[in-house]
């Protein structure tokens, strides 16, 4: 079916003058624009010294978590690495000494838990998998601050370097935020700071 002429609107070229066609308007404009940038505050932040405020839901640096007996959370189930896109997580579970009081309610923990801090993408996904949450992403940005790092080898967290991150961070209050669902998702809504254990 042809379309009606009524319906065709026809849109006539503009006419440029000498002005437009030099270029100078645009000219101005831009310039008004840079003058008008330069005129402002600068907003750059002069790091190190000024530190950055970042969101309560940043993800940096990963902890492990102890639960309330001081023991590490983690149960050695694999969740995390198997979830993590970087392939960047490696435990080693061993079994849980029955006969010690210590791990009685286990049947196992990580012998070893490593995390490449450098080749994390820092997505959140082992953090998520996790049944226990056991893992976490805290607000630390800054891995060099952590110790004297020189070496590729010393981005390598271990289990008792990630247990130290925990202490870290529940010492200076900086625990990751948990969110619950409300009315606009899943996450939407702040809640309180996880629970400590104690020490």
């Amino acid at each position: 079916m042809p379309i009606d002429p009524k319906e065709v609107a026809w849109v006539e070229e503009p006419k440029i003058g000498l002005l437009e066609a030099l270029y100078i308007p645009a000219i101005l404009n831009g310039l008004r624009t840079t003058f008008k940038h330069a005129m402002q505050p600068s907003v750059t932040l002069q790091y190190p010294e000024e530190k950055p405020k970042l969101p309560p839901h940043f993800k940096g640096v990963h902890r492990l978590n102890r639960d309330d007996q001081g023991r590490v959370k983690c149960v050695a189930c694999f969740l995390c690495s198997t979830a993590c896109p970087a392939h960047c997580i490696e435990i080693v579970a061993a079994e849980a000494d029955k006969s010690d009081p210590k791990w009685a309610d286990r049947d196992k923990y990580p012998s070893k838990f490593v995390i490449d801090e450098l080749r994390c993408i820092y997505c959140g996904m082992c953090e998520e998998a996790c049944p226990v949450d056991a893992i976490e992403l805290t607000t630390l940005y800054n891995l060099s601050e952590l110790g004297s790092q020189d070496k590729r080898s010393q981005y390598m967290y271990d289990r008792e370097k990630l247990l130290e991150v925990y202490d870290i961070t529940t010492g200076a209050g900086t625990d990751p935020i948990r969110t619950h669902a409300g009315s606009l998702g899943p996450a939407s809504e702040p809640g309180a700071p996880m629970p400590r254990a104690k020490a």
